[in-house]
C-alpha cells in the first residue's frame, strides 16, 4: 500500500527492520547512547551547534511536541499571537486556551496568504506580544507560509519565534539563525521517514532557564532537556521508535540530507501536479505557495471523495480528504515516505483509469 496520506509515511526496509532490534530499558546506558545519539542527529539535519539549541525528544505525536513547545516557552507574563489559515493554527490557539496562556489570534481563510498589514496592525495593538506561534507547512492546503517575512517582524519587535515544523522539518528550509527561531517543534514519522510514536522540539538553550513556565508535568521540556542532557529521561520513552528515527536520520544524511529531500520531493510533488492538470484536475494552490511536501487538488467532476478513495484504496493507494468546508471539493497527496518516481507514474495511470 502507498501511502500518500500525510504521515505516517511508508518505511524504507532498513527503518522498518530497526524496530526488529534488541529490547532495551530505558534506564540503561544503551539507551542514553542511543537518545544522545538521535538528538544530535536531530541538531545537524540543519547544522545547528548543541551550544545553542538542544534537541528535545518526547514520546507522543507531532502535537504533543507543539503542545510541550507552547505551554514551556511562553511564561506567565507573556503574551502569544496565533496566526491561522488552517487547522493546525487554529489547534495552537485550542492548545493556548486549554491551558490559559494570554494569547490574541489573527485569522485568515483556510488556504489563504498572510496578511502582513493585518499582523502588523495587529501587532501596533498588542504591543504587549511577546511570542508569535505558526505552521511552517499548513497541511490543511498545502501552503507553506513564510517564515522569513514573519521573522524579519518578530526580530524588529523582540518577539519570540514559535514554529510548527511538524510537516516541513528535513524537507524545507528552515533558516534557525537567520529567522532567529526560538522553538521548532516536529515529529519522527513525517519527512524524517521514522516510526510514529516520536516527536521532538529545537528549541534555544537561553529559551530555557531555572523559572521557565511549568505548566503540565509531561511535556515540560526544561525538565526533559535538564535530564537528557544528563543522558536520562524523565519519563519512559518509545525505545523501538527511537531505534527507528536513529535509523531513518542516518539513512537521510546518506541521501544528501533535507536538501536532496527536498529534490526528491519536488521532482515527485511536479509530476504529480502536471500529470494531474493535463487530466483536468486542477490544483487547489498554485506551486509557489506550495510546499513540496503535499498539495491539494480539487475532486475530479463527477467523484464524490470517499467514492474516489476507495476506488484508489482498491489499486493500493491512500489519498488523505480534505478537512471541514473543505471535505467535500478537495483530496490531498503527500509525496513522503520510501516512494519513488515509478510509484507516482503508476498512481497517475491508475487515477486515469478510474477517471
Amino acid at each position: 500500500m502507498i501511502l500518500l496520506n500525510p504521515g505516517p509515511v511508508n518505511l524504507s526496509d532498513r527503518v522498518r527492520n530497526a524496530l526488529l532490534r534488541p529490547d532495551l530499558c530505558h534506564r540503561e546506558v544503551e539507551f542514553s547512547q542511543l537518545q544522545s545519539r538521535i538528538r544530535e542527529q536531530l541538531l545537524q539535519v540543519y547544522r545547528l551547534g548543541s551550544d545553542r539549541f538542544a534537541a528535545v525528544l518526547l514520546t507522543g505525536s507531532g502535537t504533543a511536541a507543539m503542545e510541550a513547545m507552547v505551554t514551556s516557552l511562553v511564561p506567565e507574563n507573556g503574551k502569544l499571537l496565533v496566526i491561522e489559515n488552517g487547522v493546525y493554527g487554529e489547534r495552537i490557539a485550542k492548545i493556548a486556551k486549554i491551558y490559559r496562556i494570554n494569547y490574541t489570534r489573527l485569522q485568515h481563510p483556510w488556504g489563504g496568504e498572510i496578511d502582513i498589514k493585518a499582523l502588523l496592525a495587529l501587532l501596533n495593538e498588542n504591543d504587549d506580544v511577546t511570542h508569535l506561534a505558526v505552521v511552517h507547512h499548513e497541511t490543511t492546503t498545502g501552503r507553506l507560509n513564510n517564515l522569513a517575512e514573519l521573522a524579519a517582524i518578530c526580530h524588529q519587535r523582540n518577539i519570540q519565534l514559535l514554529v510548527d515544523a511538524v510537516s516541513s522539518f528535513g524537507a524545507e528550509e528552515i533558516n534557525f539563525a537567520d529567522w532567529g527561531i526560538t522553538g521548532c517543534a516536529a515529529t519522527a514519522n513525517k519527512c524524517l521517514h521514522g516510526v510514529p510514536g516520536t516527536a521532538f522540539v529545537i528549541v534555544r538553550r537561553d529559551a530555557l532557564t531555572a523559572d521557565t513556565t511549568k505548566r503540565t508535568l509531561y511535556l515540560d521540556l526544561v525538565t526533559y532537556c535538564q535530564q537528557q542532557d544528563r543522558g536520562g529521561t524523565p519519563f519512559t520513552q518509545s525505545v523501538q521508535t527511537f531505534y527507528a528515527l536513529a535509523e531513518a536520520l542516518q539513512e537521510m544524511d546518506e541521501a544528501g540530507g533535507w536538501r536532496a529531500r527536498h529534490a526528491h520531493y519536488t521532482k515527485l510533488a511536479k509530476l504529480v501536479r502536471n500529470g494531474l492538470e493535463e487530466m483536468g484536475i486542477q490544483p487547489l494552490l498554485p506551486p509557489e505557495n506550495s510546499s513540496v511536501v503535499l498539495n491539494a487538488y480539487y475532486l475530479p467532476e463527477g467523484f464524490s471523495y470517499d467514492e474516489f478513495h476507495d476506488k484508489l484504496k482498491a489499486q493500493n493507494y491512500v489519498i488523505y480528504s480534505g478537512q471541514g468546508d473543505l471535505a467535500k471539493s478537495i483530496f490531498r497527496v503527500s509525496t513522503m515516505g520510501a516512494i519513488t518516481a515509478a510509484d507516482m507514474e503508476r498512481f497517475l495511470a491508475v487515477v486515469k483509469q478510474i477517471i
